[in-house]
Order: structure tokens, then sequence, then C-alpha cells
């Protein structure tokens, strides 16, 4: 049995991996799609073709997993790839609620059945959101997002990035150096 599952991936989380993971454990194949909307052109801090690539690196170990993109509704997608399964991954309740509506309207006007899968507790306040937010001022994401995904922030945020270390160098050089004064 074949899965989609789907999101903006802007970018993909650690949270998301996990998600994967154990998805791609239960189906033959995993289809990973890049769901955009023309009207959202600009809301997202990668492009659809950034995002694409990330996910590509990103999963490249698993045997049945692959990427898409696609850009309507999920259920037009599901139709015209022949697949009947939505992985929807939650981390919280408030999750739930939103996902059992759009669930129910899938199942409504596609046809199509949601399968949830709950995000590891270590990865339940994982957001692509939280972890935007966090690499703008340079901070250590590197557990919260895979390789591709840290890379990627790193690139964009590479000044950030450059300035903190700077900064902490000259922190440890003035610790250094105290050091030796005494001595």
């Amino acid at each position: 049995m074949n899965a989609v599952f789907p999101g903006s991936f802007d970018p993909i989380t650690s949270g998301h991996m996990d998600v994967l993971t154990r998805a791609a454990k239960i189906f033959d194949h995993v289809t990973v799609t890049v769901m955009h909307n023309a009207r959202k052109t600009g809301r997202h801090l990668f492009t659809l073709e950034e995002r694409l690539e990330i996910l590509r690196e990103a999963t490249a170990h698993f045997g049945n997993v692959s990427v898409d993109s696609f850009g309507g509704l999920l259920v037009d997608y599901m139709r015209q790839q022949q697949k009947g399964i939505i992985i929807r991954g939650l981390r919280a309740v408030s999750d739930y609620e939103y996902e059992l509506q759009i669930a129910h309207l899938n199942r409504q006007i596609g046809e199509v059945e949601t399968v949830f899968i709950m995000a590891a507790t270590r990865w339940s306040f994982v957001s692509s959101s939280m972890v935007r937010e966090i690499a703008s001022y340079g901070a250590d994401i590197s557990e919260m997002v895979p390789r591709a995904s840290a890379n990627a922030l790193r690139r964009i945020h590479a000044d950030v990035y450059a300035e903190r270390e700077a900064e902490k160098l000259e922190t440890q050089l003035r610790v250094d150096g105290g050091v030796g004064e005494r001595g």
C-alpha cells in the first residue's frame, strides 16, 4: 500500500522525519509531497525548488520514499497519483482538532483516508516556523532538523551565524586571555 505525506516542509524538521521514518516502515511506498499554493507565493522562507532539494537530500537514505510537489487540492493529487492514504503527523491535541476536520473533508470530497502518526514526544514542540525563528538568530538548530535543513538555514542566515561565531570566539579569547594573565 502506498501513501502520501503532504506538507509545506519549510523546512522539514526532525519531527517530520520521525513521522516519515515510521510511515516508511508501515507502507510500501511514501511520497513526500510539497503542497504549494500560488496565492501564498512569498510566504515561505525557501522556494519550492529549494524545499524539494532539501527533501531529496534529507530522504535519500530511504529506499521507499520519493519527493514530489503539487499545487492544488490534495484530493486531486491523490486521485491523479492513484493513492488513497494520507499521512499526517500530530504533535498535540490542538493539531488533532484541526487535522480531524481536514481528514473528514478529504474523505468526503476525495474518498481518501488519513492515517495519523504521533510525533515522538521529543519533537512535540518543534515546528518549521519555530525552527525558522530560532535560526534567524543564529542559534543551534542541528537537533531540530535534518542536516539538509540545517545547512540550508545556515546558508540563508550566514551573516547571523558568522556574527554569532565571532562573538563566541571573542568571548573565548577573553576567557583564555584572562586565565593566562593570572598565571
